[in-house]
């Protein structure tokens, strides 16, 4: 009934299209698999989590976190990373969710984008995931979102939002901050979009820097 509601959800306010979907894994237990996207706003995972028959567990930033949707996240089982020391803690429910071989989605630029259609720095996390676990990633590219403020605000205005399913990639090699800038260059190759090299530096929540802009970008691959 939650798949189909949010089907009709994503299909009626945000009049979704969604190319690429023969590259979704045809499969409920698809895993160990990482759903890779860029951000653009609060409605991104449901956008995404809606085209997919499996079920992913979403990395979120705790700047992120909405008191007033709190029910939402725990029935979502999402993990939060950000909150000092909580970085390491993250990863390790994210990876052994993998290792187990569940999906978990990940928004690797850490912030919403700023201005659209440029490709932020990808962390270091995300390529530990990658290495420490084996997993597969599929690239997803958002676009058309609500630009609006706070990011939350993107559930109740309507758009003309469009999502992209890139091929699986895989095979690896290399340190996982070299692993997170080959998936970047991926991104930055198929999009033709700009590169912004500087970290997330407004977070469409509390109009602050996000914290995972205020860290050194290293603390998360010291899971």
């Amino acid at each position: 009934m939650a798949y189909l509601l949010g089907r009709a959800y994503v299909r009626l306010v945000h009049h979704l299209e969604a190319h690429g979907s023969d590259h979704i894994p045809n499969t409920r237990k698809p895993g160990p698999l990482i759903v890779v996207a860029n951000h653009t706003s609060g409605v991104d995972p449901l956008l995404i989590q809606a085209m997919l028959p499996f079920a992913a567990r979403w990395v979120m930033a705790e700047d992120m976190r909405a008191p007033a949707l709190e029910w939402f996240w725990r029935w979502q089982d999402v993990i939060f990373v950000g909150k000092p020391g909580s970085e390491a803690i993250g990863l390790r429910q994210a990876m052994r969710h993998l290792r187990d071989g569940g999906v978990v989605g990940i928004f690797p630029e850490g912030g919403i984008e700023r201005p659209v259609r440029h490709i932020l720095p990808f962390y270091p996390g995300l390529g530990a995931l990658v290495r420490s676990t084996g997993a597969s990633v599929l690239p997803v590219l958002v676009e058309g979102t609500p630009q609006v403020d706070p990011a939350w605000a993107s559930l109740y205005h309507p758009s003309h939002s469009r999502i992209t399913f890139g091929p699986i990639m895989r095979d690896f090699t290399g340190t996982p901050a070299e692993v997170s800038d080959q998936i970047r260059q991926h991104y930055l190759a198929w999009t033709g979009w700009e590169r912004n090299d500087e970290p997330a530096v407004v977070d469409a929540t509390t109009g602050k820097p996000p914290r995972s802009a205020r860290r050194p970008p290293d603390e998360l691959s010291a899971a």
